[in-house]
């Protein structure tokens, strides 16, 4: 069964979409930043999204997750992941960083292997951006990262399914529908 993507700037409303898909049944993998972002702070650091070696470590984990929640695991049933490394490609190119040779190899693999489908749901902003210990990015700002994570997506050749702003039912059931298969 297909491996979705979704995606959207930050304070979208991905992880309370990504909940109700899991609570539907659907198998999820979580986002690798905002982990690497909280393991930095546990570990003193204030703002890891600016230590050198972030991005590798933002692909490094999403790799782990992508085998973990890849065909052998998942027994035949759709899979959704929260963002992938054509996300970190978006980050990389929005905080003006040429992409190292581990972000490049797994945007390759991501464009050889198959292993996700070439629909992704853009999740739109929904006019606000909430701040948390990992977001913290303003609203104008996520704006402008919306802009840049659209088009690498659009770049690499895949088909975005806009999920616009609305109340997360109706958010999810546009998702379902389109995938067109119940966990």
């Amino acid at each position: 069964m297909p491996a979705y993507i979704l995606t959207g700037t930050p304070g979208s409303g991905k992880t309370a979409i990504l909940r109700m898909l899991e609570d539907a049944g659907y198998l999820v993998v979580e986002e690798a930043a905002t982990d690497v972002i909280a393991l930095g702070h546990a570990l003193g650091c204030e703002a890891p999204w600016e230590e050198p070696g972030f991005i590798d470590k933002v692909v490094g984990l999403q790799q782990r997750r992508r085998v973990l929640g890849g065909p052998a695991s998942r027994n035949g049933q759709v899979v959704f992941f929260d963002r992938s490394p054509v996300c970190t490609l978006a980050l990389s190119r929005y905080a003006r960083l040429a992409p190292s040779s581990l972000l490049a190899r797994a945007v390759d693999r991501v464009l050889s292997d198959g292993s996700y489908e070439k629909t992704v749901f853009f999740i739109r902003n929904q006019g606000f951006v909430q701040p948390t210990a990992a977001r913290r990015i303003s609203f104008a700002d996520s704006l402008a990262f919306e802009r840049v994570h659209e088009q690498a997506y659009r770049d690499l050749g895949f088909q975005l399914v806009d999920i616009p702003a609305g109340p997360l039912p109706d958010r999810v059931a546009l998702i379902e529908q389109a995938v067109g298969v119940v966990p």
